[in-house]
């Protein structure tokens, strides 16, 4: 799967993410390090919204401010996830196509299981016409 990847800070922890994204043998596209989380949500919520990019992984000091700017983008569905039982709900439930997640509280063990449980789990069909919704003005 190609995965677009955007931080506004280059730390440990986003090392840690490519390398594991890498690792699982996804295409890791690297869309921002080190630019404002502003820039950085709304190019890897483009790169996913036109196809570029099956899914994304954003990433800033709390994680609200790249979801935000990820959401801006139409037909993103960014989730802040704080662990990975979150991640999985937001992709089954919401059909989430890009996570969030915050630099300041995640430790790599749970960011692991983050980006596992949001890259493995399917949408649930039955929520299709809910998530619809969510597009119309």
């Amino acid at each position: 799967m190609r995965v677009a990847f955007g931080t506004d800070e280059r730390t440990a922890l986003t090392d840690d993410v490519k390398t594991l994204l890498a690792e699982r043998g996804h295409e890791v596209v690297v869309l921002g390090e080190g630019d404002s989380w502003p820039d950085v949500g709304r190019r890897v919520g483009e790169a996913v919204a036109i196809g570029a990019a099956e899914r994304g992984v954003v990433c800033c000091w709390t994680g609200t401010g790249v979801s935000i700017a990820a959401n801006k983008v139409p037909g993103v569905r960014a989730a802040l996830c704080t662990d990975a039982e979150t991640a999985r709900g937001a992709r089954r439930w919401n059909d989430a196509n890009v996570l969030a997640f915050g630099l300041r509280l995640t430790s790599p063990t749970v960011a692991t299981e983050m980006i596992d449980a949001f890259l493995t789990t399917e949408p649930d069909a039955d929520e299709q016409a809910t998530v619809a919704r969510v597009e119309q003005p």
